[in-house]
């Protein structure tokens, strides 16, 4: 007995590192695509960090997991649902960057567990008490906090995360149908094909730039013309390409070696993160306000996570909710 606890407990820890491990890199993708936002568009940005993630994903570590032979699906539709959400989350959530505090947007994507909750209860028929649904009331309460809706400088703009955090819950949805028979590296390559195809049509449509004129500021992200990158830009670029690949993977894993109740918590790393970004790179200091609206939010997603492990704690092959940013 001794010896099994041992071996589940290493088990719990590996996952919290790879979790904590893809946190940390889910970030530092979000801040380079910031950096990047004053000059390139957004969809040659995915179309880069894409390209460049299907190519660390096929030659490291679709091999881990047996080899091209894994590409082999029978549930293709589903692959390329969880494509587009994964594509629409990604552009409402970086259209939100360039003019949005980083570390507030990134409080608001991350009522994604709140929306996970919800889905679950129309889609699964799953049940949830009182104390889960004042955990759902309490980070809509922090979302309020940060949007201020009394004040004169109520940010519309934080409803792109918001809708970015429904993409992603629904994601999830797909993702625990799929998780029993997909393994990770699978889904990964046909989310970063997805994401190639449609940033690809999005860049042949608007990558002239001929939309750009007289459009509101939060649409310039995306329908800037196309540049070519300078090489310090390319190294970020490339950079974007390893955190995309190695992200989701890790994300994956950590979830299908623990219990999600206690790995996912430590996703929120990435929330900790966002605020030393902000303040340290772009000099961004969120109100007291805004900060007591980041912590409930995280509170309750922290807690809404824990209660679904006690409910349920499936089989390892049951695991992966894989995070793709």
């Amino acid at each position: 007995m001794y010896y099994i606890n041992l071996i589940k407990n290493n088990q719990n820890l590996l996952g919290i590192l790879c979790v904590t491990l893809a946190g940390a890199l889910f970030s530092c993708n979000d801040v380079a695509i910031k950096w990047l936002s004053s000059d390139y568009p957004l969809h040659q940005i995915i179309l880069f960090r894409s390209l460049l993630g299907l190519i660390f994903t096929l030659s490291f570590l679709v091999p881990l997991q047996g080899g091209l032979r894994i590409l082999k699906t029978n549930i293709l539709g589903y692959h390329i649902v969880r494509g587009f959400l994964v594509f629409f989350a990604n552009l409402l959530f970086f259209m939100s960057l360039p003019v949005m505090n980083y570390a507030e947007a990134t409080a608001v994507f991350f009522i994604a567990p709140l929306f996970i909750t919800l889905l679950s209860v129309i889609f699964l028929s799953e049940k949830i008490g009182v104390n889960r649904w004042t955990a759902i009331a309490l980070g809509f309460l922090g979302v309020l906090f940060i949007l201020k809706p009394t004040s004169d400088s109520i940010q519309i703009v934080a409803i792109l995360p918001a809708m970015a955090a429904v993409c992603y819950a629904a994601l999830h949805i797909f993702t625990r149908k799929m998780g029993a028979t997909e393994k990770a590296s699978t889904m990964a390559v046909y989310i970063q094909i997805t994401l190639i195809s449609m940033s690809s049509l999005l860049g042949i449509i608007v990558g002239d730039g001929r939309f750009l004129s007289n459009t509101p500021k939060v649409f310039e992200f995306l329908l800037r013309p196309w540049i070519i990158p300078n090489l310090s830009d390319s190294f970020i670029i490339l950079s974007l390409g390893v955190f995309s690949a190695f992200g989701g993977f890790f994300i994956s894993q950590g979830y299908r070696i623990s219990q999600p109740s206690k790995a996912a918590p430590f996703e929120y790393i990435s929330l900790s993160l966002s605020v030393m970004w902000g303040i340290f790179l772009f000099n961004e200091h969120p109100d007291l306000i805004a900060y007591f609206g980041i912590i409930l939010i995280a509170l309750s997603g922290i807690y809404i996570f824990i209660r679904e492990g006690i409910r349920s704690k499936p089989n390892v092959s049951q695991r992966p909710i894989a995070k793709y940013k």
